[in-house]
């Protein structure tokens, strides 16, 4: 009998995700091709080739994205036991006006420049942890194509100056320093989920952290709560009644 040997190649692909709440958007990029090998007889009767074709196992060579290529990237189940283990603190939004007033924190902004600018708390500074997307690129151009199609028309990408716009803002390892977006999240547990939920300021108290800065804080229920309660606010979106 005489072999044949065919191959089917799925080329690797590119999945961004996003999300209009403060989770992560991720990019799994790179993702090595999944190889599948067969083989089936040949022969003067076609019947007895159908009969006798068999499939071999497919082979897997890799469906996994790499290691993060940034600390953003991290799995979220990872950077909780990271902030865990070094004791962040999470404080509502009064208790968090407390400790700006009378302890000398400094509240630290990472939503994107844009939402900072139409309102946040009174004397907070900004450093973007994501940002829009800047470049005109094909690739970005199918990216805002992807926001759009779920209705997110402002779409956002890690911004690789976090760090740097931080330490620009006076904030160094030791300052001390409260950090919120606008959702907030929680490292709390609830019934629907067990490690709580990420968010902007969590991935940024984690990024912060892995570099060292020991003073964090993070504000639970976010700038909306924040808002909600009529904290002290400014910005160029006020409505004064």
């Amino acid at each position: 009998m005489v072999m044949a040997t065919g191959m089917i190649v799925t080329p690797a692909s590119t999945i961004a995700v996003g999300s209009a709440s403060c989770a992560s958007r991720r990019s799994i990029a790179n993702a090595s091709p999944l190889v599948s090998s067969f083989q089936h007889g040949s022969g003067r009767n076609s019947g007895q080739q159908q009969q006798q074709q068999r499939w071999a196992p497919v082979t897997v060579r890799s469906i996994a994205a790499g290691p993060p290529k940034s600390a953003v990237e991290v799995d979220w189940k990872t950077k909780r036991e990271a902030l865990k283990k070094n004791n962040l603190r999470s404080v509502q939004p009064k208790d968090a006006l407390r400790l700006q007033k009378e302890q000398g924190y400094t509240i630290l902004d990472v939503r994107p420049e844009n939402e900072f600018v139409q309102a946040h708390a009174e004397g907070a500074v900004n450093a973007q942890l994501y940002r829009l997307i800047k470049e005109w690129t094909p690739w970005d151009i199918a990216r805002r194509a992807g926001f759009a199609f779920f209705g997110i028309f402002a779409g956002t990408e890690e911004n690789p100056e976090f760090l740097n716009e931080v330490k620009a803002l006076g904030l160094d390892k030791d300052s001390k320093i409260i950090i919120g977006c606008q959702s907030g999240g929680t490292m709390k547990p609830s019934p629907s989920l067990a490690d709580g939920q990420q968010s902007r300021s969590l991935i940024a108290a984690y990024v912060l952290t892995m570099e060292g800065y020991k003073n964090l804080v993070h504000i639970e229920g976010g700038l909306r709560q924040w808002f909600r309660e009529e904290l002290p606010v400014e910005g160029t979106e006020l409505v004064e009644e």
